[in-house]
């Protein structure tokens, strides 16, 4: 459990770029947001060098329904190969009619 906490903080951060371009904010306007200055905000983004706050703060801008749903998304694409069953297959292992 603890290492797919650290792969997910690892994903976000490795696909923070994309994860900004889809919520639709301008990069100077997060970094306002976030009281860092434009240019290092750019130089953090690119390098993927952001501090665990700096990417707290960064997530509680850009949350949107956008964002919500890109992510899903790649979830949805990332779990494409999984196994799965049948309703009624469920429902007769759970034992229920």
């Amino acid at each position: 459990m603890v290492t797919g906490i650290v792969n997910n903080y690892e994903e976000l951060l490795n696909n923070i770029g994309q994860i900004i371009e889809v919520s639709g904010y301008r990069n100077d306007y997060i970094a306002r947001k976030i009281g860092m200055s434009p240019a290092n905000f750019s130089a953090k983004k690119s390098r993927k060098s952001f501090t665990l706050a700096e990417m707290k703060r960064i997530v509680e801008v850009i949350d949107n329904e956008d964002v919500t749903d890109y992510l899903m998304v790649q979830e949805m694409n990332a779990r494409k190969d999984d196994e799965t069953i049948s309703h009624k297959d469920f429902y007769q292992q759970m034992g229920w009619k």
